[in-house]
């Protein structure tokens, strides 16, 4: 028997038991189409973690003061090195001594001391309360993961200039700042000569920061960024600031440590790896769903051998063999994983998509958050021809046992089956 003849034949055996195989159907589309989501999404929001993560730059590592503290890591990602809301239980400690110290730490490219403080500001008659970040204009330039939207970096020669975030030059003031503008922070002008593609936070030279911030000392840091040259040995690195400073701090023991050292290549490989974890975890409990679907492919096919167990009988009796059979009722078990797979692949996309966009909308009103991650999916030509092959092998696999069983009928048997 011609495979074309026994497509045609399994093809009408679906048509005609509609009902059982739609219901069959409607299981596996269930459980492609949740395969079909949590993996779109779990690799879309892979793709903006790692595009978030990278925006911390894995050369860039952090000394905070306080051996508890972590500087904070947002999903939406950071203010630039340092960036973070976490507090400190200990005093402000990070001296110039210590930038002294990291400098001469082999693999340390560049070190920059930072401030960070809340200072009133006023722009075009409209004030408000804004994040200042005072920087050392000599290095940051080198040293930050910031991009620049318009304008320039702060050099050497400026002294009353900043450049600001995006979102503080387009909604703060409700009114657009342009480059060359003057804002007023804590009744000095500023003279706006740069504008970044993302943040919410002013930076202006380290020097004049102390001056505006009234809560920020001359001669202490919030946190020190470090760009290190060699990203492959930044834990060793890590270990090397973090034993310096002790030593140069006079710490002995390492529960009276005082500072921290945070990595981000470490960080980004934790949370990787937690991100595939949960993608596994989610793709499991989806999977029960196609078991439960393969038991009822098995079940419908079981139910078609028997009510077609005269007409098995008169083909065998016509001369067809028992691999014809087989390969009817075979392929008759493949369509309905094919016919549930095409509509899983269609009713997964269409959820990912829907989740997506509503995860981008609760999102949009501040950055970071898990509706951030889950506000993007992708879907690949690997997943949808995947999600196909799988629902295809797992019908025939489910019916290979009663299509089996139909081959093996002795058409005598089946012909004076009532």
């Amino acid at each position: 028997m011609r495979l074309k003849k026994s497509f045609k034949l399994a093809l009408n055996i679906l048509f005609h038991s509609k009902l059982r195989s739609w219901l069959t159907i409607i299981g596996i589309i269930i459980g492609i189409a949740a395969v079909v989501a949590i993996i779109s999404m779990s690799q879309g929001a892979q793709t903006q973690l790692e595009e978030r993560l990278g925006s911390l730059g894995a050369d860039i590592l952090t000394v905070s003061p306080g051996a508890s503290r972590a500087r904070g890591i947002g999903f939406g990602g950071p203010e630039g090195p340092g960036g973070g809301d976490s507090s400190s239980i200990d005093a402000k400690n990070l001296t110039q001594k210590d930038i002294m110290v990291i400098k001469n730490i082999p693999n340390v490219k560049f070190v920059m001391g930072q401030v960070d403080g809340k200072a009133d500001a006023s722009y075009s008659g409209k004030s408000t309360s804004l994040s200042v970040r005072g920087v050392d204009i000599s290095v940051w330039k080198e040293i930050t993961t910031e991009k620049l939207g318009s304008g320039r970096f702060l050099t050497s020669g400026d002294i009353y200039s900043v450049v600001i975030g995006k979102n503080v030059a387009k909604t703060v003031f409700g009114k657009e700042i342009a480059i060359n503008s003057k804002i007023i922070i804590e009744g000095k002008s500023f003279k706006v000569v740069g504008i970044l593609e993302e943040g919410s936070s002013v930076y202006m030279p380290i020097i004049i920061a102390r001056d505006v911030l009234t809560d920020v000392g001359q001669d202490e840091f919030d946190s020190i960024s470090v760009k290190i040259s060699n990203v492959e040995i930044s834990n060793d690195t890590v270990n090397e600031i973090t034993e310096k400073l002790m030593m140069s701090r006079g710490i002995l023991e390492e529960k009276k440590q005082d500072f921290s050292v945070s990595n981000p290549a470490s960080m980004q490989e934790t949370m990787k790896e937690t991100m595939s974890a949960m993608t596994l975890f989610l793709g499991a409990i989806a999977a029960i769903s196609l078991i439960v679907g393969a038991v009822g492919i098995t079940n419908t096919m079981f139910t078609s051998v028997l009510e077609k167990t005269k007409e098995i009988g008169i083909m065998k009796a016509i001369g067809a063999k028992n691999k014809d059979i087989m390969s009817i009722f075979l392929l008759n078990s493949g369509l309905i994983g094919l016919v549930g797979g095409l509509g899983g692949v269609i009713l997964g996309v269409a959820s990912s998509t829907v989740i997506s966009s509503y995860a981008g909308i609760t999102s949009s009103g501040g950055r970071g958050g898990l509706g951030g991650l889950l506000s993007s999916s992708s879907i690949s030509f690997s997943l949808v021809f995947g999600a196909l092959f799988f629902s295809i092998l797992l019908g025939m696999i489910a019916g290979a046992i009663p299509a089996y069983r139909a081959s093996k009928l002795n058409p005598v048997d089946a012909l004076r089956y009532e």
